[in-house]
């Protein structure tokens, strides 16, 4: 049996997962899906709305996903599943995991990592988060959760963007850029997103195929077409010298504690030192590691080596090619909790050949 595979849609209370849900779901898009959802109470609303105009399979989990005892039960569920599936009981192309809007996705994702029997079974392709517009802010100011629901995205969808200006949509959408650089973002309206930027996105996918977002390092929040007084603090993703840092004199608007820096090198990277400093870093900080990724020019191979983690769990492969004239630039960004910028930097530096 094929992998199946997942999709995570996080955001917070209020986001529109639901809403988002409920038209992919009837969409004419001829793939069954079966629906995880865990809601926080006894009393699951979300799954009345969304039985009454679909025959999709919907699981009910209502014990909270505010802590890592998601994973346990979780596991049991999805294991469920396949066995069902594959005893004809169930008929089902892909999964979507709907968590609750107070939940840390990390959790989530890991179980499809942690789990030999799982990891066997299905493939986590993406996590989509969505933020709501006109309390986004808000909600990353007072809650942690809200953070990490955008600093684990592979695909964020703003919605409810027409209940507030432009230049408030644009603030918040560069606010979530310098917490999320890699994630691409797009302006919903009551969940009409086409189906082919929810499913397949291949954000988890780590083999030779993988061809990484050309953009997922470009310069962030200087291309905006506004202006606005967002200014960047110590690391802003311009192009530097190896090592070499940005200073502005200004302070990013919002004191986030979940942060996104970007590393640059024209050096080819040591591969064994490389490897054990990552190590020593996802030991040591790997709790508040909340995505990293990126592409990687190694000393003695013609290959790009594409890497990316989740908190502790980091895995690398080999990628295509550097093509006859392409400039061989290492490309890495780190999404955590109030990690330390310059001690990532130092010790790649000296991780180079």
């Amino acid at each position: 049996m094929s992998l199946i595979p997942v999709t995570i849609l996080t955001g917070f209370l209020g986001s529109g997962k639901t809403t988002l849900l409920k038209r992919v779901l009837t969409e004419a898009h001829g793939q069954r899906i079966a629906v995880i959802e865990n809601e926080f109470g006894e009393e699951n609303i979300d799954n009345d709305i969304l039985v009454a105009d679909t025959e999709e399979h919907i699981v009910q989990m209502s014990n909270g996903c505010v802590c890592c005892t998601i994973r346990e039960d979780l596991r049991e569920t999805l294991a469920d599943l396949a066995k069902q599936k594959k005893a004809g009981a169930l008929n089902f192309e892909r999964v979507v995991i709907e968590t609750t809007g107070v939940a840390d996705p990390g959790p989530v994702a890991q179980t499809f990592f942690m789990d030999d029997e799982i990891a066997e079974l299905y493939l986590l392709d993406s996590i989509i988060t969505l933020v709501d517009a006109k309390h986004g802010n808000q909600q990353l100011d007072q809650r942690q959760e809200a953070r990490r629901q955008v600093g684990f995205a592979d695909q964020i969808f703003i919605s409810k963007t027409d209940l507030v200006s432009e230049d408030d949509a644009n603030h918040l959408a560069h606010r979530i850029k310098h917490m999320n650089p890699r994630a691409p973002q797009k302006r919903v309206h009551f969940g009409e997103v086409p189906i082919a930027e929810v499913f397949d996105l291949k954000g988890f996918n780590l083999n030779a195929k993988l061809d990484i977002d050309p953009d997922f390092l470009t310069d962030d929040g200087h291309h905006h077409g506004h202006k606005h007084d967002h200014k960047h603090g110590h690391d802003c993703g311009h192009d530097h010298a190896d090592g070499e840092a940005c200073h502005h004199p200004h302070h990013h608007a919002h004191d986030d504690d979940v942060k996104s820096f970007v590393y640059k090198s024209s050096k080819p990277f040591s591969a064994t030192k490389l490897e054990d400093f990552l190590g020593s870093m996802v030991q040591i900080y790997g709790p508040r590691m909340l995505r990293y990724k990126g592409v990687l020019h190694v000393a003695g191979m013609d290959r790009k080596v594409v890497f990316q983690g989740v908190h502790q769990l980091m895995g690398s492969d080999v990628g295509p090619k550097w093509t006859p004239g392409e400039t061989k630039i290492s490309k890495m960004v780190f999404i955590g909790i109030d990690l330390p910028q310059d001690l990532f930097k130092a010790g790649l530096d000296q991780c180079l050949a």
